[in-house]
């Protein structure tokens, strides 16, 4: 028999099936709940001539887009005053997430699942990120499709 978890993370990436899970989790789950949007750090050469802003203007814009998607879910769940802890890291995908889920507690991830590399079908039903998580994390993980 499994128990009731006690922190719940869903990372965020900006797509619907992300916003489905972090709705699914609020809905579902009566525990701390934190959503993780991770920023892929820029390279010199990504940043060059001004393609894509600095990585300060970045993660500032990811922290407003994640309060907005909080924002969104909670109008779509059954107790909008829930309190949701928004956490802004930057670096791998996966590897963010997996690391945020073994320093900080967390006994379940509740993610969206995208299509990917078609060579493969557990990441084609998946996604390469969920994918990782799925195979690496040290909780359980539910992936929203």
């Amino acid at each position: 028999m499994s128990t009731a978890p006690t922190h719940v993370v869903v990372p965020l990436d900006g797509s619907p099936l992300a916003s489905e899970a972090l709705v699914h989790a609020l809905d579902t789950y009566d525990c701390r709940v934190s959503v993780l949007n991770v920023v892929t750090p820029l390279g010199d050469s990504m940043s060059e001539g001004g393609i894509l802003e600095p990585d300060e203007t970045r993660l500032e814009d990811a922290r407003e887009r994640t309060e907005s998607m909080i924002e969104t879910a909670k109008r779509r769940v059954s107790d909008p005053d829930r309190r949701v802890e928004p956490v802004v890291e930057t670096g791998d995908p996966a590897e963010t997430i997996i690391d945020y889920v073994e320093k900080h507690g967390v006994d379940h991830v509740v993610m969206g699942g995208h299509g990917g590399d078609r060579s493969e079908l557990a990441r084609r039903l998946l996604g390469t990120v969920a994918t990782a998580v799925v195979s690496e994390a040290p909780a359980t993980v539910t992936v929203v499709r």
